[in-house]
């Protein structure tokens, strides 16, 4: 199976503080990311960039410094320009998440390109245009701002989303009762809630098939039928005595 997210590079062009880069490497570690490009970083190595980094030393160790963003993209087969808006004859805008489903789509054949500009001023337009696809984060319109490390781990979050899919992480099942557990669970219930006087045996209405209900929509285990049944045996004893 192909490790689709190993053929993320995230690339910073002309990041002027290096505490951005040390954040954005958490956060992409935090989804899995590990290949960063930075194209003429102002400042790196940093101090600061290991501080904010919060541990993700390893990203920043493997990280790759290039002099153009021709260098950056060099064998990628989808470049995303990441932005606010889009631009005259410049390709096409999507959404992060649309972007990050093509992204996982095409990691199949080969790397892809998660491209973020300067603090201050985002891409240029020329950056902008060696791009294939252009992709922003639909943020509220009346304020924007977002911090680089910020958009990066929005990016990285649906990139992650969009390689496992639906995936969710595995839990020991718990054992279900059989057809005959839950008939005895709503006997018990119905003696016990009529000797209580909860209802009328000879005019129950609606109320049994509500309670069959109820039990069926929360999907009981096994252990908690015991457990319901347990709690029916001490509210009948405590009734006798």
């Amino acid at each position: 199976m192909i490790d689709r997210l190993a053929r993320v590079r995230v690339v910073l062009s002309h990041t002027t503080h290096p505490g951005n880069i040390g954040a954005t490497a958490r956060a992409m570690k935090t989804m899995g990311l590990k290949r960063l490009v930075l194209v003429n970083p102002k400042r790196f190595p940093d101090a600061q960039a290991d501080a904010l980094s919060s541990n993700a030393l390893d990203v920043l160790g493997a990280a790759r410094v290039v002099g153009s963003l021709d260098e950056a993209l060099a064998g990628t087969v989808l470049a995303i320009a990441t932005v606010s808006h889009t631009y005259e004859m410049a390709p096409e805008l999507v959404t992060c998440r649309a972007a990050a489903a093509r992204a996982m789509e095409d990691a199949g054949s080969g790397d892809v390109a998660l491209v973020f500009g300067t603090e201050a001023n985002g891409l240029t337009v020329d950056e902008v245009r060696k791009c294939s696809l252009l992709a922003h984060i639909p943020a509220n319109p009346d304020y924007t701002s977002l911090n680089l490390a910020q958009a990066v781990q929005v990016f990285a979050y649906e990139v992650r989303l969009a390689a496992l899919g639906d995936f969710v992480p595995e839990v020991e099942a718990a054992a279900r009762p059989t057809f005959d557990d839950l008939e005895h669970l709503h006997a018990h219930l119905e003696e016990v809630l009529a000797n209580i006087g909860f209802f009328d045996p000879e005019n129950p209405k609606r109320l049994l098939p509500r309670l069959r209900r109820l039990i069926a929509k929360a999907r009981v285990d096994q252990e908690e039928v015991r457990i319901l049944r347990g709690l029916l045996n001490k509210v009948s004893k405590s009734r006798r005595s």
